[in-house]
């Protein structure tokens, strides 16, 4: 029976800390499109105390929207004050839903070394939703007084124990359980249940971390996620997060139990409950989705008031990786990111002059008053100045994050393998990148959809050939979990309703002296016009190719450079447009470089921004 049949109406949620939002996906003229979404307070905290209400606000609202938009009073997409599941026409044939209220999913890991098995374990916990508050490892090189100390402090949800490959030494993991059991952790939500621990170590260990650990915590063994030094085996260790989360953590929210008996949908033509997921958990799961579905590499970036997640799936093996810096955001943390990228760095991208103080004040406003837009065109700039450099050194922690298994296919002493500096290489790789998408307030809602365009390849430097795309109203939570019962359902709406594609940017990589030609573009667009031109290095040009429009494009990078064929290599392709159109750049990698002199930089920043349409001309003038 093929998804059509049996899911032709779809409401999905994202119970957030603030705010739950819900959107409504129908299967209308032989595909599935999202037609109204709506919004509501997150009801998880008091006076409420039940999750669902905010649910219900939300889906009201969506129902309210239904009957103006097809005169129809008749459809109920909520009855008995729940969601109104029915095989027919008149109501909802599943729901799916995810969350972050309640600060979402906080966990702790340990490993006995920290550059592997705690790597390790810290891509399991991140890849499966959760925030890792602190990495505990044999090799931390704080005391074990400090160790327990921090364990007892911290109250996380769950703990993931790794370390130690599948019959070698047990005596490192071994005191890092004895060091857990000290410390007696107690949860961070509800006080009559025993902390979870997942061991997902060496196996011959299992017997005395049992014997350990057994009696104080609700311990859960599963399959080692490194088995040996050459192999990671994630995917257990993620799938008991999973259910842990929703067992325990989810259990002792306020409403969760009634939620989780909402949360249904067909798999294999027969009705099943469908877990609610922790929301970044969701937004991976799209992302690896389209990947293998599309066989494309996909970086995508969530920036909030907070935090900054970063997901990537890269290589042909699909390999998918999650970072959260919890350091870097647009609010609460604003003055992270100051303190991390400088002023410097951030005044480096404003075209006017401003003094250090005002922009000091803007940046203690805003975090202590997290929820304020700015009100002029300036505060505009500064503030996607800012948002340049958090996902600059968001980037910079994915990259060194997002690595090949440490320690890995070389000969080693043990002394080798305590030192901190084992290290991968990173598998993120910009040049075979296919797809960059970027999401959060400063990217989905900046005024001109060019500004975003501008933010992403200044942060990230897509090198080659990347198509750009932002997320319109964030709903990649919800698909992500809806992918888990209709995989076509989740991709034609990511592609047709949640992707605003802003068009392509072609980028030649290599040095290259000042004057010369760094590109030769020969472009044929639809309407029949041809676009022809040498780029010299250093320039930005912006040329107006639609939505849903492709171009025959002939691209000659110039002497010494590369677009991805090799130095030199001519490129015969399609290129994709978008609301933005296709943006060739030809400033430079490795390094990208600005003149540190105000009087060069900022006419350079001006017709760079007058070439994108960034900004008014008033602000460049």
């Amino acid at each position: 029976m093929s998804d059509a049949q049996t899911l032709r109406r779809i409401v999905a949620t994202d119970c957030g800390s603030t705010t739950t939002k819900s959107i409504l996906i129908e299967y209308i003229d032989g595909e599935y499109r999202q037609t109204v979404r709506g919004e509501a307070p997150t009801t998880v905290e008091k006076p409420l105390n039940d999750v669902t209400k905010g649910v219900i606000n939300a889906v009201t609202e969506l129902e309210e929207l239904v009957h103006l938009k097809y005169n129809d009073p008749s459809i109920k997409l909520l009855k008995d004050g729940k969601i109104n599941i029915t095989s027919d026409d008149n109501g909802v044939n599943a729901y799916v839903s995810t969350s972050s209220a309640g600060g979402g999913l906080q966990m702790m890991v340990t490993g006995v070394v920290a550059k592997m098995t705690g790597e390790s374990a810290e891509r399991a916990a991140l890849g499966a939703g959760a925030i890792v508050m602190d990495l505990i490892a044999s090799n931390d090189k704080r005391a074990n007084y400090e160790k327990i100390e921090r364990i007892r402090q911290l109250r996380p949800d769950m703990i993931l124990m790794a370390g130690g490959v599948d019959g070698g030494t047990t005596k490192h993991v071994v005191e890092m359980a004895e060091l857990v059991a000290a410390a007696d952790p107690k949860p961070r939500l509800g006080s009559s249940y025993k902390l979870p621990i997942i061991y997902a170590g060496n196996n011959k260990a299992v017997d005395v971390i049992k014997e350990t650990l057994a009696e104080k915590v609700d311990l859960i063994i599963t399959e080692n996620l490194r088995p040996t030094l050459e192999e990671e085996n994630l995917g257990p260790a993620r799938d008991k997060i999973h259910d842990l989360f929703m067992e325990h953590v989810m259990a002792q929210a306020p409403g969760y139990n009634d939620l989780m008996s909402w949360t249904v949908g067909p798999i294999n033509g027969k009705m099943q409950n469908i877990p609610i997921m922790p929301t970044p958990a969701a937004v991976g799961n799209i992302m690896q989705t389209i990947a293998r579905r599309n066989d494309i590499e996909v970086l995508g970036v969530d920036i909030g008031g907070a935090t900054t997640d970063i997901f990537s799936v890269f290589t042909k093996d699909f390999i998918f990786n999650r970072t959260v810096s919890a350091n870097l955001g647009m609010s609460y943390s604003i003055s992270n990111v100051l303190a991390t990228a400088g002023l410097e760095n951030i005044i480096r991208w404003v075209p006017f002059k401003i003094d250090e103080s005002n922009l000091r004040n803007m940046i203690k406003n805003k975090m202590i008053r997290p929820t304020t837009i700015p009100q002029q065109l300036e505060e505009l700039v500064l503030e996607q100045a800012i948002a340049k450099e958090a996902l600059k050194y968001a980037f910079i922690q994915h990259i060194e994050f997002a690595a090949s298994l440490k320690g890995s296919q070389r000969k080693r002493e043990i002394a080798d393998a305590f030192s901190q500096s084992v290290s991968g290489e990173t598998i993120v790789n910009m040049m075979s990148l296919d797809l960059l998408v970027g999401s959060g307030g400063v990217l989905s809602h900046a005024p001109r959809r060019n500004q975003s365009a501008m933010m992403l390849i200044d942060a990230f430097l897509p090198e080659g050939i990347t198509r750009l795309a932002v997320d319109s109203i964030f709903m990649m939570p919800q698909l992500g979990v809806l992918a888990e019962i209709s995989e076509q359902a989740a991709t034609e709406v990511f592609e047709k309703d949640c992707l605003i594609y802003l068009g392509t940017c072609v980028a030649p990589v290599g040095k290259i002296k000042p004057g010369k030609t760094a590109l030769t573009a020969k472009i044929e667009l639809p309407d029949g016009e041809t676009y022809e031109e040498e780029l010299l290095f250093g320039e930005l040009k912006l040329i107006p190719l639609g939505v849903g429009e492709t171009a025959r494009a002939t691209l000659k990078p110039g002497r010494g450079l590369d677009l991805g064929e090799g130095k030199n290599q001519e490129i015969i392709t399609d290129l994709h447009g978008g609301v933005v159109g296709l943006i060739l750049d030809t400033r430079g990698r490795q390094p990208f470089s600005l003149p540190s002199s105000a009087q060069e930089r900022i006419p350079l920043l001006k017709k760079w921004m007058r070439e994108l349409q960034a900004y008014p001309e008033s602000i460049l003038e």
